[in-house]
């Protein structure tokens, strides 16, 4: 329905929709010259009848957490594999038997005998824990670092995703999350913490 609404808008403004599922549900996100942007988004709100509304940064944020997708600049970056980050399904599968990419060396080696680190989600007690909040086992060990974290609103608890020593990336595996130097107790959970609805057509 949306989309309709966005073809009706090109009668008056020059745009391009892209599906956009970094959110966790189905939605667009809208390209449009600088000086047409607020006159759209005023447009948007004025013909949804009240079902469009505004909304900032960081709730965009918590449903992404939500969703468990990462981050770039924070859950990856340029020494992050694929592997590690828990994204094996965007290595095609010719890639997989072929080799010959960038990174292929270290990546097909991960693939076959597993990760050094691996990212994981978890719920927590306490404050919110927040990018770069250590990670411990239960005697107190380093083990690894959130990435992200926060307080989901669906939830209504902490959620947090990091990266972990392999052995200690188990669904059920207790850990202690220090945030402003206090060990708070956390549990390797499974991801998506909240489940997507995106459409697929049958």
């Amino acid at each position: 329905m949306f989309m309709f609404f966005l073809l009706d808008m090109m009668d008056f403004f020059c745009l391009f929709a892209d599906i956009f599922r970094y959110t966790g549900e189905d939605g667009f996100e809208i390209s449009v010259p600088s000086e047409n942007a607020v006159d759209l988004a005023k447009a948007i709100l004025e013909k949804s009848e009240g079902k469009v509304r505004l909304t900032g940064l960081g709730a965009r944020d918590s449903l992404r957490l939500e969703a468990g997708l990462c981050l770039y600049g924070n859950d990856m970056e340029q020494h992050i594999t694929p592997v590690e980050a828990g994204l094996n399904w965007a290595i095609g599968k010719r890639r997989k038997a072929e080799g010959g990419f960038l990174g292929a060396e270290v990546i097909l080696k991960q693939l076959a005998e597993g990760p050094k680190v691996r990212l994981v989600g978890f719920s927590s007690t306490g404050p919110p824990p927040r990018s770069h909040s250590e990670i411990q086992d239960e005697k107190g060990t380093n083990i690894g670092e959130i990435t992200s974290g926060g307080f989901s609103p669906c939830l209504k608890k902490n959620i947090a995703m990091g990266y972990v020593k392999s052995g200690f990336h188990k669904a059920g595996t207790k850990a202690k999350i220090l945030v402003r130097g206090k060990a708070y107790d956390g549990v390797v959970t499974k991801k998506p913490f909240v489940p997507t609805k995106y459409y697929k057509p049958s």
